[in-house]
């Protein structure tokens, strides 16, 4: 069983690495962050269209290994349409899955939003994978807070 939903991961991860979704500049984005990592040199640009203090649009733009890029285009369909507090909830979450061996998961997660997070909770055996997932998540919560990119030491 933990096989194939293994197979499943890498294959939801493979789908979103080849063909990003929300890969794209928004002409109406009203925040927007940087995300890098020197060590590896992936790199993206994160953009959010808040509309009353909810997530209109979010894209990216960059480049990077498959998995950050999978990261990436999975939290553009995750944030959409959330408020920035859900969203900020969010990221909480897939941080602490990416980095927690026994994750402290906030309230508030729905069973099909926290599946589809669980997809890239694999790093986490891989460290230096970590970084990689959660960079365009730093990037898009930097956003959300007017910040104009993501310090590398926070990820």
């Amino acid at each position: 069983m933990m096989d194939d939903l293994r197979e499943l991961y890498q294959e939801v991860i493979l789908d979103h690495g080849k063909h990003p979704r929300n890969f794209r500049h928004p002409d109406d984005a009203n925040r927007e962050a940087k995300g890098e990592n020197p060590m590896c040199g992936d790199r993206f640009m994160v953009y959010l269209t808040l509309k009353d203090g909810v997530v209109d649009d979010v894209a990216f733009q960059g480049r990077g290994c498959a998995i950050s890029t999978a990261s990436a285009s999975m939290m553009t369909e995750l944030v959409h349409g959330k408020t920035a507090a859900e969203a900020e909830t969010l990221f909480h979450a897939f941080h602490e899955l990416c980095t927690q061996d026994e994750p402290d998961i906030p309230e508030g997660i729905d069973d099909e939003t926290m599946e589809k997070l669980m997809v890239m909770s694999g790093v986490r055996q891989f460290p230096v994978r970590v970084k990689c997932a959660t960079l365009a998540w730093h990037a898009m919560n930097a956003a959300l807070h007017g910040e104009a990119s993501a310090s590398s030491d926070q990820f």
